[in-house]
């Protein structure tokens, strides 16, 4: 029986990069998959699946009209479908993620962030952590120190911000995964 998985953590996890690894392995045994990235991250191209460690490949954008289950159900037959920023989509496309695992019986392993820089569920990362099956962190470190990093912290000339709309593209430049404790701190130290 297929699952709904989601695999979660802050920036700089490499869960962009597990996505391409996943595609690359079943493709390898000569397994079809499907690859879906939200249009909202277009830092690489709209419908670009892009590791910071370089690796790249092309995937469905999705947008509110995209009918996940449908594109999926057109493209079978299928092994497994993969989500990258899972944490943009609505609760109706995880709903429609529930049909393919459940109706097709094809597994859906999405990949995104739990919170926003102000510990605040993304909508996609609630409706996930309500209907996933199996909900797995994947875990790094604090920029600051060894501490697992709990949170995406924003930040502007390597100080916190803490006041912002829920979404601003960006990466390094922008956010760095912190511990509770740096993300609490009224000033990071210099890195």
């Amino acid at each position: 029986m297929a699952q709904l998985y989601f695999r979660y953590s802050t920036m700089n996890a490499g869960k962009s990069i597990e996505v391409l690894k996943i595609a690359n392995n079943y493709e390898e045994q000569g397994k079809r998959v499907l690859l879906f990235t939200h249009r909202i991250d277009d830092r690489y191209g709209v419908g670009r699946i892009t590791s910071r460690i370089g690796p790249s490949r092309d995937a469905i954008a999705i947008d509110d009209t995209l009918d996940i289950f449908e594109e999926t159900a057109a493209h079978r037959p299928l092994h497994c479908v993969l989500v990258d920023e899972a944490q943009f989509v609505n609760r109706a496309h995880v709903l429609q993620m529930c049909r393919i695992a459940d109706e097709l019986n094809v597994p859906v392993i999405c990949y995104g962030l739990k919170t926003d820089f102000q510990a605040h569920l993304f909508p996609g990362s609630e409706a996930l952590l309500c209907y996933a099956d199996k909900v797995e962190e994947v875990k790094t470190v604090c920029w600051y120190c060894n501490r697992k990093a709990l949170f995406n912290m924003r930040v502007q000339n390597g100080q916190p911000v803490r006041e912002g709309e829920q979404v601003l593209i960006g990466g390094n430049e922008s956010y760095v995964p912190v511990c509770r404790k740096h993300f609490f701190a009224d000033e990071l130290p210099a890195l």
